[in-house]
């Protein structure tokens, strides 16, 4: 017991192999090569780079670029999938290079549902330039014509004479063709990887431990950081006890890190250096911090609800005024009214932020990150140390969860704060406890709605009023209100054609960070008018599901300016498949019942279908049935999985997902009063992709919005009882 021994992930994973066999052997992922498509040979160091992306050397391998982050979106193979497809390459001789965060490589923001989206034509072009230099070196061998030849697995054929060229011997000459501004398009019919079910490209690494995070960073010298951050928002210190720190044994320094007045500067605080993580964390405890906690020791959750509930039911500054309400509510049959809560989230994916720095004498700075957005964090780290862009370099490791926390780099700001400060390599691990309490949050919010439904059940007026801490809050402090690109998500973009609409936002301001957050305000916005259009349902005494088909009119499609029309036919195909696959109108068990939502986010339709019931006051959530239309599917396993973890992660906020405070402080701090579904609460996911030629859309965040609503939705048709606000552990249901 006195012997303590360094067990690291991967080296338990292969003592764990060693020691269990069958237990690996069950969980590893076969390789997708076979010895019919073993052409590598020594590689003699020729390469063909035709552009940034691509770097095909002499022996056939295929060294494909990443610019994206992953961080279990699988963005690495199907972004990479795609150069392959239109290069015809064979996927065996693929790898992936990850991109360090540069222009050069377009925009590498990964969020927003948008890297197949808006690099998928990028991606076409950058394959089928390659594939045309190689076609015109193997036609200048030949001497044939470029337009007589094919390519094809690695190959460029002659069709008439059934020669063949391997693509690792046209590297040298593929790399004297001229470049070609508009290579030709595959068809997509002739597509091999798009819109197959394809393996991921990292995927046996996984299983085996290989690739590196974040913590994996070592660097000679480097030392091992804890911050003690104030537990209110934006305070600082006044005081603290150095000389009990560095009793810890390992410590060997304490030293303060700047609060940095910037979106996405540091919080600023006082930082416990030592030899190991678990040196500078016991240090870190030690300083007994006295604290001048600033204005917002006194934000508290439950006056801050009742306030902009409060607010919510005044008028508001309007944001949308179609037709007349106030005369639609006048003349209505019936009028309809629900107020709507949802508490402040936070991310906890199950990688916390950490990063290692290494700021050097000459001036230059180089960066290892889980990030999800390396030319911010390149921005940000030039500006903090005041050095040309080109002296920053950011790695980009694997990341262990992001859903938005990762795209802001205040914890990777700490990390060079700090190597500069001690003049070695430092690496900042937070503790969950400092992710939770010291994030950047999904907003806190309260809606007001109220409908009007003439004497058929028809919807004739429609009052929608928003009041939430905007994320430009982040930018802007004193903004009390929301933005415009906010409304957007779900509220003035609803669906339905209605002939008179009012929308309204009311003050909300912030008094914590507020920051992207996976599906943003469409989750607010979806929630609200999901549940919303059921009681119109109940009220008029119509089928749910007819009622919302009603309720979208006739077909039409609203155009856009870049191209990305809404399709309301669309949105009724996924919501009427939806029905169908889980069943909906035939007979279920006793006490159980199916809950609809659809919602229209990141250019993507999707619709639930939840079935539930509730015994002994308790909720059981039983199968999740979802369908996605998001325009061509590039990976359809990754679009898949996107869309359980989507479920997951709806279920997790519906039923436990809630942050609060008291005096300024966040009162949550890991998982065991943060909870997230766990595997013995998770139900049957069913998925469907619709198939479609039309260009790709958003896949990691609009599976989200549907899911709470649907379960509400569910409940009461189970129960009768119908509940307005989250999460559904404040109604004792879980």
């Amino acid at each position: 017991m006195n012997n303590i021994h360094l067990i690291t992930r991967r080296s338990f994973i292969r003592n764990l192999g060693l020691a269990s066999g069958g237990l690996i052997i069950a969980c590893t992922v076969p390789s997708n090569s076979s010895k019919d498509k073993q052409k590598l040979r020594a590689f003699n160091g020729s390469t063909f780079e035709p552009n940034l992306f691509i770097q095909l050397k002499d022996n056939g391998a295929l060294i494909l670029v990443a610019s994206r982050s992953e961080m279990g979106n699988g963005v690495r193979t199907s972004l990479t999938s795609v150069i392959a497809d239109e290069m015809e390459a064979d996927w065996t001789m693929v790898t992936v290079k990850q991109a360090p965060g540069d222009a050069k490589y377009m925009d590498q923001n990964t969020d927003g549902s948008r890297s197949v989206r808006t690099l998928f034509e990028p991606m076409r072009k950058m394959g089928a330039t390659a594939k045309a230099m190689l076609i015109a070196a193997a036609a200048k061998k030949w001497d044939v014509d470029a337009s007589t030849l094919t390519a094809k697995n690695h190959y460029i054929i002659n069709p008439v004479t059934k020669d063949k060229l391997f693509y690792g011997d046209l590297v040298a000459d593929a790399a004297t063709m001229p470049v070609p501004e508009n290579p030709p398009l595959k068809d997509p019919k002739d597509f091999n990887f798009i819109g197959s079910d394809l393996k991921s490209v990292d995927g046996k690494g996984f299983a085996s431990g290989k690739p590196k995070y974040g913590m994996d960073i070592k660097l000679e010298g480097m030392k091992y950081v804890a911050i003690a951050r104030c537990p209110v928002t934006f305070g600082t210190f006044t005081s603290y006890n150095k000389e009990e720190a560095i009793r810890v044994r390992g410590v060997e320094q304490v030293i303060e890190i700047p609060k940095i007045n910037r979106p996405f500067g540091a919080l600023g605080g006082v930082a416990v250096v030592a030899t190991n993580t678990w040196a500078a964390i016991q240090g870190r405890d030690a300083l007994k911090v006295e604290w001048d906690n600033g204005a917002n020791e006194s934000y508290s959750t439950d006056e801050y609800t009742k306030m902009i509930v409060d607010n919510v039911h005044k008028k508001g500054k309007e944001v949308q005024n179609i037709g007349n309400v106030n005369r639609a509510f006048t003349n209505a049959d019936q009028v309809v009214e629900s107020t709507f809560v949802m508490p402040h989230l936070v991310h906890a994916p199950m990688e916390v932020p950490n990063a290692t720095a290494d700021v050097r004498s000459d001036g230059t700075c180089e960066v290892w990150a889980p990030t999800q957005d390396p030319q911010t964090a390149r921005t940000e780290v030039a500006t903090f140390l005041g050095v040309d862009l080109a002296k920053v370099t950011i790695n980009v490791t694997f990341l262990g969860g992001g859903f938005g926390r990762k795209s802001k780099p205040d914890f990777i700001i700490e990390a060079v704060a700090a190597s500069k400060a001690i003049n070695a390599p430092a690496q900042v691990v937070w503790t969950r406890e400092d992710d939770i309490r010291h994030s950047y949050y999904h907003a806190v919010s309260a809606q007001y709605m109220k409908g009007a439904l003439d004497k058929d059940g028809n919807v004739t007026g429609w009052l929608h009023r928003v009041a939430y801490p905007s994320i430009t809050s982040t930018f802007a402090p004193d903004t009390g209100y929301a933005a415009g690109f906010e409304f957007g998500m779900g509220m003035t973009n609803q669906p339905y054609l209605l002939e008179n609409i009012l929308c309204e936002n009311a003050k909300a301001p912030a008094h914590v960070r507020i920051g992207w957050y996976r599906s943003v305000i469409n989750i607010i916005q979806g929630f609200s008018i999901n549940v919303f259009v059921d009681e119109l349902a109940v009220k008029a005494k119509k089928d749910p599901l007819e009622f919302r088909l009603n309720l979208l009119g006739p077909d039409r499609i609203v155009e856009s300016p870049d191209g990305y029309n809404f399709d309301s036919a669309k949105l009724k195909h996924v919501l009427t498949t939806a029905a169908k696959n889980a069943g909906y109108g035939k007979p279920l068990p006793e006490g159980h019942a199916i809950g609809l939502a659809m919602h229209y986010s990141f250019l993507s339709y999707v619709a639930s279908a939840v079935e539930v019931s509730v015994n002994n006051g308790k909720l059981k959530v039983h199968k999740i049935t979802s369908v996605i239309d998001c325009g061509t599917a590039v990976n359809t396993s990754t679009i898949e999985a996107q869309m359980q973890g989507a479920a997951i992660f709806g279920m997790s906020l519906t039923m436990y997902g809630k942050i609060t405070t008291k005096d300024g402080v966040i009162e949550q701090s890991n998982y065991h009063d943060y909870q997230v579904v766990r595997m013995n609460e998770t139900p049957e996911i069913d998925v469907e992709i619709i198939k479609s030629t039309a260009k790709p859309t958003g896949v990691g965040e609009p599976g989200v919005p549907p899911i709470a609503p649907a379960i509400i939705n569910g409940i009461f048709h189970a129960t009768g009882k119908r509940y307005h606000s989250l999460p559904l552990k404040d109604h004792g249901l879980v």
